[in-house]
């Protein structure tokens, strides 16, 4: 423990762990990260309840959703005797009788996660002396993971300046390869810090059509205005790459659903008012895929709307026969 303001969250986390796991007891300890609906793991002490890095709960039935709340105390050896803890449904998903917990906050003072213990077993009285190590320890933890993440701004910042020169010519977005570096390298932060993301993919319509009919000048023209519309909609955080001839992609960093539903309605909004069309697919990162299953998912999604619109076209054209 004497080097760990040396360490980083990641490794500070296992360290905090595996020091009130030996220091405590109980059974399960963890770090998790909130965010929206979902309560996720991002590192356990597990010593018989089955849960590891990744596990999803409801943040809504936890207790450590009431404990932030302050609807029950942060050490309690008997956590039947506290109605919020032996009414929230959590309690019959997994056993628990007692608990720990301290929330784990930004540099803003919002909440980030928490640092928490359950065993299912009541425990001794004395437990509650142990509360200032459990919020020194915290408060630790918070510091360093605040640390990080102002680190990290800085961190894509040089990402992003050194993807430069992976960019498209024509339209002086990223391209392919760009698009794969700064995935790869979003991944890693979502893993650790357990951020949500959503990825965006257009592909756009006609293309092939205006090559043919008004020559391949034209159709470059119509890439350029594609690539300009979707860098108006996306944010500034965002990563805009040409992934293909035609076809798209928005990463949107740290972005739950309600972000990413924004964003595709400007996407939406931004390629009509420049009288484009596309089809599009959107996907939200889940833990369990990572960015490039979001990827992919967003992949299906805008190739089934593409099928879609092409069905629909034939049958138009069957009827107008």
């Amino acid at each position: 423990m004497d080097d760990m303001l040396l360490l980083n969250f990641e490794d500070a986390g296992a360290e905090v762990l595996r020091h009130l796991y030996s220091k405590i007891g109980f059974d399960l300890w963890m770090i998790t990260r909130t965010e929206g609906d979902d309560w996720i793991v991002l590192q356990s002490e597990d010593h018989g309840y089955g849960v590891a890095p990744g596990k999803v709960f409801s943040w809504a039935d936890s207790f450590c959703c009431e404990m932030v709340q302050g609807n029950g105390p942060r050490i309690v050896p008997r956590s039947d005797a506290v109605p919020a803890y032996a009414n929230a449904p959590i309690g019959r998903q997994v056993p628990i009788k007692a608990y720990i917990g301290e929330p784990l906050l930004r540099e803003d003072g919002t909440l980030f996660g928490t640092l928490c213990a359950i065993d299912p077993d009541p425990q001794p009285d004395v437990i509650v002396d142990e509360a200032s190590l459990v919020q020194i320890l915290a408060a630790m933890l918070s510091t360093i993971l605040q640390g990080e993440l102002r680190a990290q701004q800085e961190a894509r910042r040089v990402e992003r300046l050194e993807a430069e020169i992976l960019t498209d010519e024509m339209t002086q977005l990223y391209n392919r390869r760009g698009w794969q570096r700064l995935l790869d390298s979003e991944e890693e932060r979502c893993h650790r810090y357990g951020h949500p993301a959503a990825v965006l993919i257009v592909d756009l319509d006609g293309l092939k059509q205006v090559n043919d009919l008004e020559g391949h000048a034209a159709g470059d023209e119509l890439i350029k205005r594609v690539a300009a519309a979707l860098s108006s909609a996306a944010r500034s955080s965002d990563i805009v790459a040409r992934l293909g001839g035609d076809e798209f992609g928005i990463l949107s960093i740290e972005c739950n659903h309600a972000c990413s539903q924004s964003l595709l309605t400007r996407v939406q909004k931004a390629l009509q008012e420049a009288q484009l069309k596309g089809s599009i697919g959107l996907s939200l990162r889940h833990h369990a895929d990572g960015i490039s299953g979001a990827w992919a998912k967003a992949d299906e999604l805008m190739y089934q709307e593409k099928r879609r619109k092409q069905s629909h076209e034939g049958d138009r054209q069957i009827e107008n026969h």
